[in-house]
């Protein structure tokens, strides 16, 4: 009998990751992994269980460094404003790479309306606390939704944004609350 082989769940990440950059969210089952790694149904399931599982672990992994970043800003200050100051630190510092596949994953997973929804959340839990009838709050919010549309207009492709005018506009952004 010989040695049983083992899956490794980077691969099969990285395998469904594929899959979704290059052919859609609705292409991706447990099936398609499979024949991908050149493994059976019942080896993907062992590694993820299921196809929520196995999502939830792509987008787990795509935000691993986001929240480093981000957990490491509000560690001394929480607050709502510092909160909102965190997620620009992070989308600005975050791993090109990484964030460039999570921005692809997630125009392509936003077409189904169960992780709409939870993204909707995401976003909504980011503003959920912040005081928008004071002036800094109001400065907090703005400054989310220029991280945001910042994000959204470099990785959805839809403005080229080098290196250098991606910290610039950061830095234009760290202003609004004096966060620099």
């Amino acid at each position: 009998m010989g040695r049983q082989r083992t899956i490794d769940r980077d691969k099969v990440l990285d395998a469904a990751e594929d899959i979704v950059i290059n052919q859609g969210a609705a292409a991706l089952t447990i099936d398609a992994v499979a024949k991908a790694m050149g493994i059976s149904k019942g080896g993907v399931q062992y590694c993820f269980g299921n196809k929520d599982a196995l999502i939830d672990a792509m987008f787990e992994r795509w935000s691993y460094s986001y929240d480093e970043i981000f957990n490491r800003e509000i560690e001394q200050d929480s607050s709502p404003e510092n909160r909102i100051n965190a997620h620009r630190l992070a989308t600005c510092e975050h791993d090109k790479a990484a964030i460039a596949k999570g921005a692809a994953l997630m125009a392509a997973l936003l077409q189904t309306p169960e992780y709409l929804e939870s993204t909707r959340i995401w976003y909504r839990d980011k503003l959920r606390n912040l005081d928008t009838s004071t002036e800094r709050g109001k400065q907090a919010r703005l400054m989310f939704l220029a991280t945001e549309g910042a994000f959204m207009l470099r990785y959805f492709g839809f403005m080229d944004i080098d290196d250098n005018e991606w910290q610039s506009m950061f830095a234009d952004m760290a202003d609004l609350l004096d966060k620099k």
